[in-house]
């Protein structure tokens, strides 16, 4: 599948793996197949599910070193990767407090995904100074993912989605916006003082105003099976494949409910992948939903192109509508996905099964904000039903409801990129007017512009929604030796006994169970165990239904949290 050859080899458990110099480790050994990244426990294994840094799951030790992500670890050429088992938890010296690097501006720009790149370069032509933050270590997020240079014979022959970030990112550059790459934000002094951390140390992003487009992560759906190496969400499929040229598997299953999953399956075809089957979850060629199509189509043709597209490329692949995967089966990675139809009631209907022989399963079953940081600076949310997450109470401008920060994008709620990138111009053009930086005729224009894409996207999403509704799924998959949270290995069973017993409160059910303490903080879990107890209580969910945001709000080495404490105690 590569374009160019394979220069690089790692030693991976003892025996040496190709790799290319575009790799993380995560897609030399999937290229490899070695699905297997570490140990949750004997006889546990675990691989790359979410493909973006979130789950965790792909955690590896590399050259004596535990606790990196093999999705978000560039290969090295030499480099020594072990499966993490029990991580080395030997305290060491206390690190000394170096000072933190500071970074200010007039913006700051949190999220280098559609929304975050087009408030960046919106701020910074305005006139105003600008810091973009990503912790990725290349701009586009998880909808412009880029491929390295060497692996693209022709640019001119990218697709639109590849050429549209490209160009994206090129804007930002040419506006001036400074641009601080793989530098991550885990906590806030307030909404002008972030903490940041890269592989360097530490990092103080200090702005006038604040946009957070921190974009979003998959939605976990808890199925028997589903921890299995080779099951990995739609999105951690696509990174594989867009940003390294590297496949899944090569007979591979895709389940979910969205466009996502069809659009992958049509470029694993594309690819030469067998695609041995599509369930969608949304019943989507009922009658009644003809007019979603075609306000879908009004609203944005091309992007209507692209779906009847999508579907050709996958007429000769058996696709179960109203079905979901209910099982996948294997003996230390997937070998087997059942499908199934799906009542109205979220469950499988009995005798609709049929059996898939697989080496990878897809899910995407809709995506969650991330919204931590704006909720630890106080900016209000609401629960959203139908989306089952929550949303970010803003304003056509994206203003929050703490004075001086604005959500956009996904982050504030899941519309999809072209929705995300109107929002973070008008976003980017309001940040940068109160921050004393109105602009001129050209800042007019864009403004009215992102007015009208956010309107027409805006409609092209309400259809799109209409279209794929489908029942919702939260546990009703689970069997009751399921994990519910992957971290800590706990079951659907000790999570219903806990609600049963009469424990009402998320936390309380964490305390228990210990269900959302892992290094991925809850992200997978959480929505489900928040479900669960509203359902067990007879009440509709709320905010406070969730874990508290407390920072770091991405998992940091202990050596790390020391350093910024002896940091701040030498500033004091």
């Amino acid at each position: 599948m590569r374009a160019a050859s394979e220069t690089l080899e790692i030693v991976f458990e003892g025996r040496p793996v190709p790799a290319g110099p575009s790799d993380s480790i995560a897609s030399a050994l999937v290229a490899a197949g070695e699905l297997a990244c570490r140990e949750a426990a004997p006889g546990d294994r675990r691989g790359v599910f979410c493909g973006m840094g979130v789950c965790q799951e792909c955690l590896v030790r590399v050259d004596g070193a535990d606790g990196l992500r093999a999705c978000a670890t560039p290969v090295r050429d030499g480099m020594v990767v072990e499966r993490q088992r029990r991580p080395d938890l030997t305290p060491g010296p206390r690190p000394q407090g170096a000072p933190a690097r500071v970074a200010e501006a007039d913006v700051v720009v949190v999220g280098g995904g559609p929304a975050g790149l087009a408030a960046a370069a919106a701020a910074a032509e305005a006139g105003a100074s600008v810091v973009l933050v990503d912790e990725r270590a290349k701009l586009g997020g998880q909808y412009y993912k880029q491929p390295d240079e060497h692996l693209v014979a022709d640019p001119e022959r990218l697709d639109r989605q590849y050429r549209g970030g490209r160009a994206l990112a090129e804007r930002v550059r040419r506006s001036g916006a400074r641009v601080l790459s793989g530098v991550t934000v885990w906590g806030a002094i307030d909404a002008h003082d972030l903490l940041a951390r890269d592989d360097e140390g530490d990092w103080r992003i200090r702005g006038r105003r604040l946009v957070l487009a921190p974009g979003a992560y998959e939605r976990g759906v808890p199925f028997p099976g589903w921890t299995l190496p080779g099951v990995m969400t739609t999105g951690a499929a696509q990174t594989l494949l867009r940003a390294h040229q590297v496949a899944a598997g090569t007979r591979v299953l895709v389940s979910g409910n969205g466009p996502l999953n069809l659009q992958l399956a049509a470029e694993l075809a594309a690819h030469g992948v067998e695609v041995v089957a599509v369930a969608e979850l949304a019943p989507m060629r009922r009658p009644s939903r003809l007019p979603h199509a075609v306000a879908m189509a009004a609203a944005a043709p091309d992007l209507a192109v692209d779906g009847l597209r999508y579907g050709w490329a996958l007429r000769r692949v058996p696709l179960h509508l109203g079905g979901a995967i209910v099982r996948a089966e294997g003996d230390g990675r997937v070998e087997r996905a059942v499908v199934a139809r799906i009542g109205a009631d979220g469950r499988p209907v009995a005798g609709t099964e049929r059996a898939y022989d697989v080496d990878a399963v897809c899910v995407g079953f809709g995506f969650v904000p991330s919204t931590e940081l704006a909720r630890s600076l106080g900016c209000r949310h609401a629960w959203d039903p139908q989306g089952g997450h929550l949303r970010a109470e803003v304003d056509e401008l994206g203003r929050s409801s703490v004075d001086g920060v604005h959500i956009v994008g996904d982050g504030a709620g899941i519309g999809g990129a072209r929705l995300a990138q109107a929002a973070g111009t008008l976003a980017g053009l309001d940040a940068a007017r109160a921050a004393g930086h109105p602009g001129g005729p050209g800042t007019e224009r864009l403004r009215r512009g992102a007015e009208r894409a956010r309107r027409r996207h805006a409609r092209f999403q309400r259809a799109l929604w209409k279209l794929y509704a489908a029942p919702r799924i939260v546990d009703q998959l689970a069997a009751p030796d399921t994990l519910i949270c992957r971290c800590e290995r706990v079951a659907h069973r000790d999570v219903a006994a806990a609600f049963h017993d009469g424990i009402g409160h998320i936390g309380a059910v964490k305390r228990a169970t210990r269900a959302g303490m892992g290094p991925c903080q809850g992200r997978y879990c959480a929505p489900v165990l928040a479900e669960m107890g509203a359902r067990a209580a007879g009440r509709p969910l709320t905010e406070d239904d969730l874990f508290a945001p407390a920072a770091p709000f991405k998992p940091l080495p202990i050596d790390a949290v020391a350093a910024t404490a002896a940091a701040e105690e030498t500033d004091r």
